[in-house]
């Protein structure tokens, strides 16, 4: 088991690396969905949290009420993976929603962009953005020249 404090920012630098994750939540009637996000990550050395800006929609409110948890992978055309199981919670209120917005404005491209690009997303107050708060009990990071060069190392943590 690798420690958090050297997972954790192995993690979130292949992830900002990468930009777009594919990810999974489960329904009532236990069946995986899946589609593709993008996180941010923070760790300020003691805690890893991911940051989500979506759109709220029924199906992802749904499921997470039942389900709050969400698989995150990511991959590159390398062949580096990275991935987190994580407790999800919604955040709604203005402060926390103009917080990630301004994360994601001022983190550098490809990681960052200009939220007002989505339709619907006039300000981080807009009815139809909303923050998903991603806490990871599990993570897991794979360098790609362990299958193309064998080398280097699995990385792997759980709470």
């Amino acid at each position: 088991m690798t420690p958090l404090e050297q997972i954790a920012p192995a993690f979130a630098e292949m992830a900002h690396s990468i930009v777009w994750a594919s990810v999974a939540t489960v329904d009532a009637d236990s069946k995986p969905r899946s589609r593709v996000l993008h996180p941010i990550w923070e760790w300020d050395g003691t805690d890893l949290f991911g940051w989500v800006a979506t759109v709220p929609s029924p199906v992802k409110q749904r499921h997470l009420a039942v389900h709050p948890y969400m698989s995150v992978n990511y991959w590159a055309p390398s062949h580096d993976t990275c991935s987190a199981d994580c407790l999800v919670e919604w955040y709604t209120d203005d402060d926390t929603r103009t917080a990630v917005w301004g994360k994601f404005v001022s983190a550098p491209e490809p990681l960052g962009y200009d939220p007002t690009i989505i339709p619907g997303w006039d300000s981080p107050t807009s009815p139809a953005f909303a923050v998903l708060r991603l806490a990871p009990y599990r993570l897991r990071v794979q360098p790609g020249t362990l299958m193309t060069a064998a080398t280097g190392a699995v990385l792997s943590w759980s709470a």
